[in-house]
């Protein structure tokens, strides 16, 4: 089910920033039948002490309620910055825009145990900006028993559906998810799946940063691990973690996967040049995307790819391989662009998707994709 139009048009803000943690991204929207028109974007780096705060805030440590409530006005005071920013700079009527989505910050992902927590200080964005303001998308599929994540599954469907064309849309983000997209038949809700695959850019940005080799902190276009090799018997301690051979559902994020899981496996690889980690890295990525792809969607026709790993040559490279190899056949591996909408724009756009559809109080959430008990509106609201 996708949100309807009203009358007239509603636009919408959707605000992202993930696990990568480098800042939030921003798009102005309009909602369309049956998806987003994305009419501008807007990206704000994190401030570096920021950043340090919320990387922090990912394990447990003293003072954490204080610290968690400071750095959620910051991020407030960063995504109110970067919608005045959008909306300045593309001079659009701020009275015009009907809400802004934000997901928040991600600082503790536990499903199992009963929640998630995504930082914000929603009201303190609403104060600022004189707007709507819908937050919290993932708490209420959690507390009907699903993961809360990954979200994007039915956003996917709208926009990158096709009735006759078995696709799956993967977004690299810091972590990586799959959307399971079988062909779509007018008025019937096709079985639309999604699920975590492991670490997309996190490890590949770490360790690219951690060499301090030049100022951008990752790995342009892939072009440090081209120049590596993938030493297998890293790969093979990397691979070796029961999580990656888990069954959807499944959600993971920097509560598992974090730099002490690295840490713990780069022990024995102090031999290896640098570049060779990079590659193992990226193999890593490509090798957990491929495990899962293949058996779970084997007939798969197209692999569209969102997100900022889109943009590494290297990886996409990779992927198409490792994809090939699992299925004995090749699959085309294509950026989102390709199909309307840029990939830095898409988790951005679908946090306004769901948004449209918190306030047209339609479910979100898709049940096969999260384990919940069943369809839920996501979200909660802000008035100006």
């Amino acid at each position: 089910m996708s949100p309807t139009r009203s009358a007239t048009p509603w636009y919408l803000v959707g605000v992202m920033s993930g696990t990568s943690l480098d800042g939030a991204d921003a798009v102005l929207v309009e909602l369309v039948d049956p998806g987003v028109k994305v009419l501008a974007h807007a990206h704000r780096a994190f401030p570096s002490h920021l950043r340090d705060a919320l990387l922090a805030l990912q394990s447990p440590d003293t003072n954490e309620i204080e610290r968690a409530a400071l750095a959620a006005n910051q991020l407030a005071d960063n995504y109110a910055a970067l919608v005045d920013a959008l909306l300045g700079g593309h001079a659009f009527e701020r009275a015009s825009v009907t809400a802004v989505a934000i997901h928040g910050q991600t600082i503790r992902h536990r499903p199992e145990k009963g929640y998630t927590l995504q930082l914000n200080a929603p009201a303190r964005v609403a104060e600022l900006l004189g707007i709507d303001v819908i937050c919290d998308f993932r708490s209420r599929d959690v507390a009907a028993g699903g993961h809360g994540a990954p979200l994007v599954p039915a956003f996917h469907a709208a926009v990158f559906g096709d009735p006759l064309e078995h696709r799956a849309i993967l977004n690299l983000g810091g972590m990586a998810n799959v959307s399971d997209l079988p062909p779509r038949t007018e008025g019937v809700e096709s079985d639309i799946r999604g699920w975590d695959t492991g670490p997309g850019n996190v490890y590949l940005d770490a360790w690219h940063d951690s060499l301090n080799r030049d100022s951008c902190g990752f790995d342009a276009e892939g072009k440090f691990a081209s120049t590596g090799s993938v030493d297998e018997a890293l790969l093979n301690r990397l691979l070796d973690d029961p999580w990656f051979a888990a069954k959807p559902p499944k959600s993971t994020g920097r509560d598992h996967l974090n730099s002490e899981w690295l840490r713990a496996r780069l022990i024995h690889s102090s031999n290896l040049r640098p570049e060779d980690v990079q590659a193992t890295l990226a193999q890593l990525t490509a090798e957990t995307i491929a495990m899962t792809i293949g058996p779970h969607i084997p007939d798969v026709a197209r692999l569209i790819v969102a997100g900022g790993g889109a943009r590494n040559a290297d990886l996409m490279r990779r992927i198409a391989a490792a994809l090939a190899m699992r299925l004995g056949r090749g699959v085309p591996v294509l950026s989102s662009e390709t199909f309307g909408i840029i990939p830095e724009h898409v988790e951005a756009a679908a946090f306004a998707w769901l948004g449209a559809c918190f306030l047209k109080r339609q479910p979100g959430n898709r049940p096969g994709v999260t384990g919940a008990r069943g369809p839920r509106v996501l979200g909660a609201l802000y008035p100006a």
